[in-house]
């Protein structure tokens, strides 16, 4: 049986740790919201 997720998501090192693919997501999705946030609020005040 083959295995697609890589090995650090199969058997990671400590369990309560993300790995740091995850982390890399994470901050980037983060960093999308944020965006929006802050251009939203932005359209607000500046349409008010």
């Amino acid at each position: 049986m083959t295995d697609y997720l890589p090995k650090e998501e199969l058997h990671p090192r400590d369990p309560k740790k993300p790995s740091t693919n995850r982390i890399i997501i994470w901050v980037i999705v983060g960093g999308i919201g944020l965006y929006l946030l802050i251009s939203g609020v932005a359209g607000i005040v500046a349409a008010g």
